[in-house]
């Protein structure tokens, strides 16, 4: 009997994780190494003052994911084709759309297959003490990603995700309590300002760019496409678009906690990821150092999937063509995508500043993605009685505010 009703606990608990699936999806895309690095930096040189940063950001992506989501499950079209379709101008919109899209996150798999590199190798010192050379571990990553890719589809990206989001979130989790970081300084830290620094307005628009990225909301109507979610799930849309924003601000709270209470305290700021897990070592042991290596490469593989598949998504999206992975274009695209991950064994700067910077680029492209889904929504012969009410339309205007002041501090922050 025992035996039976826990059986019958777990399928409940697949069925319920499967059920968010998409949401899970874009956990997984949006917290990856780039999240990890910018969190860590922002708790390592500010504490916890750009907390107020992090929670507008998870909740304005709440709203824009249900926007989106929204709108596809009404037209049952995806986003980028909607924009095309739909606007005067639509077909130029909706390509520079992709095109910056594109060149954003390509920018950031390079950041992240170098960062991702950089710490198997760590990891592979800590445990034998021998280190290895990053290029020779970035060409085994990439042949066994493009064989996933051939063999995968959908259903398997989205369980694979799954399970390096839980192994991500579990490892974060467990280093939160090993390295015990100074709980008061945390407290005290969530007073709402910016910081009189150089570099602090670049920083919030990271946190910005990578959390509520652009691609997340483009990227969450072919998820909820090819989950093949319609009008009638409307509700679940909604509740698994708010765990994903919740388990985005979570783990990239607890990310900038660890750092705030540890790196901050001791003065200690962070220029590259291997250097954090230099700099915990001594604060949690090996174990902690390992294991956050094990939550860092998760966030990173669980992102570039998503990103090496966003170039034939949106073309299809585009188009409106039916999406099949396994078609000549989609592995294609996807085998030049993974070359990306080469990119940084030739260039001079670090992974962390180029992360943040990729992260800085998708603040500027928010505006073209936050005002076109507020006129959609509100378009009565596309929408019908699905249009948006005031609540819908109140958190979407703020949003597009939001997005020009982020995209003004990233302006302002590079230049």
């Amino acid at each position: 009997m025992e035996e039976k009703a826990h059986i019958t606990v777990s399928a409940r608990l697949k069925k319920a994780i499967l059920t968010v699936g998409p949401g899970l999806f874009l956990i997984g895309y949006n917290i990856g190494t780039g999240s990890v690095t910018t969190m860590a930096k922002v708790g390592a040189e500010y504490g916890m003052s750009l907390t107020w940063a992090l929670f507008l950001s998870a909740l304005f992506t709440y709203i824009l994911m249900v926007a989106y989501g929204k709108a596809t499950l009404v037209t049952g079209k995806t986003a980028l084709y909607n924009i095309r379709t739909v606007f005067k101008y639509g077909r130029v919109l909706a390509l520079y759309i992709l095109l910056a899209l594109v060149t954003g996150e390509l920018l950031a798999l390079m950041g992240i297959m170098g960062i991702v590199t950089d710490l198997i190798s760590e990891g592979i010192r800590l445990v034998t003490g021998k280190s290895v050379g990053t290029l020779g571990i970035t060409f085994v990553l990439v042949v066994l990603l493009y064989l996933i890719l051939w063999k995968g589809d959908y259903r398997s990206f989205e369980k694979f995700l799954i399970f390096f989001v839980i192994l991500m979130a579990l490892s974060f989790i467990v280093v939160f309590f090993m390295v015990k970081p100074d709980l008061k300084t945390i407290m005290t830290g969530m007073v709402p300002g910016i910081p009189e620094k150089s570099g602090a307005l670049m920083l919030v628009a990271a946190i910005a760019g990578t959390t509520c990225s652009a691609a997340v909301f483009i990227m969450r109507s072919t998820v909820v496409a090819e989950k093949g979610w319609g009008i009638e799930n409307l509700k679940t849309e909604k509740r698994d678009a708010a765990v994903s924003a919740s388990m985005m601000f979570f783990l990239s709270f607890v990310i900038m906690a660890v750092a705030a209470g540890t790196l901050h305290v001791m003065g200690l700021k962070l220029h590259n990821t291997v250097e954090m897990i230099s700099m915990f070592e001594p604060i949690g042991g090996k174990a902690a150092a390992f294991i956050l290596i094990l939550g860092i490469v998760g966030a990173g593989i669980s992102t570039i999937f998503p990103i090496v598949l966003i170039a034939p998504w949106l073309i299809s999206d585009y188009t409106g063509r039916a999406r099949n992975i396994r078609s000549p274009m989609y592995r294609l695209l996807g085998a030049l995508g993974l070359l990306f991950g080469f990119g940084m064994q030739f260039m001079e700067t670090t992974p962390p500043v180029m992360m943040v910077f990729s992260q800085a680029f998708q603040a500027l492209i928010l505006p073209a993605v936050a005002i076109p889904v507020f006129i959609l929504i509100n378009k009565k012969d596309m929408m019908g009685e699905y249009a948006a009410g005031f609540s819908l339309n109140a958190g979407v205007l703020i949003v597009i505010l939001f997005s020009f002041m982020t995209s003004w501090f990233a302006v302002t922050g590079t230049f």
